[in-house]
């Protein structure tokens, strides 16, 4: 069971920084995975009074507030219109309604699980992060650092020519994936992040110009053994490490050639 001794709403970010650099201290956001852990938090600070629980779109980049609830980044239609559905599919399989109403996509990125569907998707779309301390910072970049006590400000969505397609395998519909995979064409490439191996998810780059005269099922196939050897798997209740391996090859190919409308799963 959590307890909090204290609960403090900030009236500015360098205000929340400093209550959060005392270990006993905690940022509140959606509180759907906190209230989970058995611990004593002496302050919570409640950010929600800072105005970043909101989607802007800028000229050149979508930004998205740390305390959007994951609900209105899975429907609002500009992202939808300008990257297609796949991050909608990322999240609508995260337990139900009332849970995303509550759920903060800036929680669900800082804390880098390794079975989140959010990381995932937006890693294939080369998101940044924007944190108080260090910065604008690439997704990719921020995944493998340690946990520190800065505090995430919002994600940046750059407007690039980019669709991604993300597909996952779970043992139930609202269950974390077995395996997770965003597959996206950016204006560098094609490339496939795959997240849930269990480890935290990872990106890879077609570096090998194999899509060099356009999208085949060979060549999505080709793509997607290359994706499977670039990265490791391991083994837990959900599955073995050879069978997310196969699964790997399986939705990165469907992944791929679902972003040319092939959607048929015969691969």
């Amino acid at each position: 069971m959590i307890s909090i001794e204290e609960y403090k709403i900030v009236e500015s970010i360098e205000e929340a920084y400093e209550l959060n650099q005392s270990r006993n201290n905690q940022i509140i956001a959606g509180m759907c995975w906190v209230k989970m852990q058995d611990k004593r938090i002496y302050t919570g600070i409640d950010i929600s009074n800072l105005g970043i629980d909101t989607i802007e779109e800028w000229d050149d980049c979508f930004r998205i507030g740390a305390m959007t609830p994951l609900r209105t980044l899975e429907t609002d239609q500009r992202i939808l219109q300008h990257f297609g559905n796949g991050i909608s599919e990322s999240l609508c399989h995260i337990v139900g309604v009332q849970f995303r109403n509550c759920a903060t996509v800036g929680a669900s990125v800082f804390m880098k699980f390794p079975f989140s569907d959010v990381v995932t998707a937006l890693l294939a779309l080369d998101a940044e992060v924007e944190l108080y301390k260090k910065g604008i910072v690439p997704l990719r970049e921020f995944v493998k650092m340690p946990l520190d006590r800065d505090i995430l400000i919002r994600i940046i969505l750059k407007k690039q020519n980019t669709v991604m397609k993300y597909l996952s395998l779970r043992n139930s519909y609202t269950d974390f994936p077995v395996l997770a995979v965003a597959v996206a064409q950016t204006e560098h490439g094609i490339q496939a992040c795959v997240g849930a191996r269990p480890q935290r998810a990872e990106l890879v780059q077609d570096d090998e110009s194999i899509f060099i005269n356009g999208i085949t099922k060979e060549n999505a196939k080709v793509f997607a053994n290359f994706v499977a050897n670039k990265l490791t798997f391991g083994t837990n209740t959900r599955g073995s490490a050879e069978y997310r391996k196969h699964l790997c090859k399986v939705l990165v190919a469907r992944g791929v050639l679902a972003l040319i409308g092939d959607e048929s799963n015969e691969n």
